[in-house]
């Protein structure tokens, strides 16, 4: 091989081998690209997830708001109904209804209950003996006394509305009613 054939070579190798440099620094510079992408992605997720919580926050204290507004304002209905002394009153926009929710039987000593417990109020299974709620409830409308380990829990009053909703966004598109427990309170009717 002749000098100026060696001289050849060696170029070209030199060549090739820079070539092979830049190629790997290329992709080195594709590689730097996407984690500097990823690192974009997260911090837009990062963002997004702030501004969630910022919209979520405004949205909650500006609900309360209206919340606190309800409240007073379903207090004001439950007080205009006890003043009618109605049990259901239809009005343009809804229905406002006061109902007793029934007694409630709980036992408070089995083992005292169960002594003293005839078989109609039991209800038996292979090897399980348990009182039938229902039963003892029915046993107490007849004879007025619990018996031992026994308590009788009475129903509260209870105030409900109904809305007419004419909108189409409801769900099933029907009244929507709502239910608050109240404490029988003493409130005459107030002006909005």
């Amino acid at each position: 091989m002749t000098e100026s054939e060696r001289f050849m070579e060696d170029l070209l190798a030199e060549a090739e081998q820079q070539d092979e440099q830049r190629t790997e620094a290329y992709f080195d510079l594709v590689l730097l690209q996407i984690q500097q992408m990823q690192e974009q992605i997260a911090f837009n997720f990062g963002e997004a997830d702030k501004e969630v919580a910022i919209i979520k926050d405004w949205a909650l204290r500006k609900n309360h708001g209206l919340q606190v507004k309800i409240d007073f304002l379903e207090k004001k209905l439950e007080a205009f109904i006890r003043e009618k002394g109605v049990k259901t009153l239809e009005l343009a926009h809804g229905t406002l209804k006061m109902h007793k929710k029934p007694d409630k039987v709980e036992l408070q000593d089995v083992n005292l209950f169960l002594k003293h417990a005839t078989p109609e109020l039991l209800t038996v299974k292979p090897e399980e003996v348990k009182p039938d709620l229902a039963k003892i409830k029915n046993y107490l409308k007849t004879h007025y006394k619990p018996m031992p380990g026994v308590a009788i829990i009475p129903g509260k009053e209870e105030f409900s509305y109904k809305l007419n909703n004419q909108r189409k966004d409801d769900e099933d598109g029907g009244p929507q009613e709502i239910g608050i427990e109240s404490q029988p309170t003493m409130l005459s009717r107030v002006a909005v």
